[in-house]
């Protein structure tokens, strides 16, 4: 029973990565780039959360999903470490987007963000596939 319930909370996350894949993108073509940074990242952290929760993993603040994500699947090879770099750099964007008034959120940052977390989201999407 307790498969299901992180079936299902797997999948919601996955949904919730990929909704904010889809906003980040319609909020590129509108330039709020900002904003894009930021749906970029939750994508990511969403695909995380959706990777911990497959394990039975919960983390309540995003430095402990990064730092898990890190142990449970980077560490161990599940996944390569370059996706840990990935959403920490689109944490430390979003941080600065969204906190700091005076910097301001280009495209070429938000695009890259962006791509980052297509990736991001389809590596965990290939985690499952494997998995299975």
């Amino acid at each position: 029973m307790e498969d299901n319930l992180h079936s299902e909370e797997v999948r919601l996350y996955l949904e919730s990565a990929r909704r904010d894949l889809e906003a980040a993108q319609s909020n590129l073509e509108s330039g709020y780039y900002h904003i894009v940074i930021s749906r970029a990242y939750y994508a990511m952290f969403y695909a995380a959360s959706a990777l911990l929760a497959s394990k039975g993993i919960h983390c309540s603040k995003h430095s402990g999903v990064h730092s898990a994500f890190g142990e449970y699947f980077v560490k161990t090879g599940l996944i390569e470490s370059e996706y840990s770099k990935l959403i920490g750099r689109a944490f430390e964007d979003r941080i600065d987007s969204d906190y700091d008034m005076i910097s301001v959120a280009d495209k070429k940052t938000a695009q890259a963000t962006l791509e980052h977390a297509v990736r991001f989201v389809a590596r965990a999407d290939q985690y499952f596939e494997e998995t299975r």
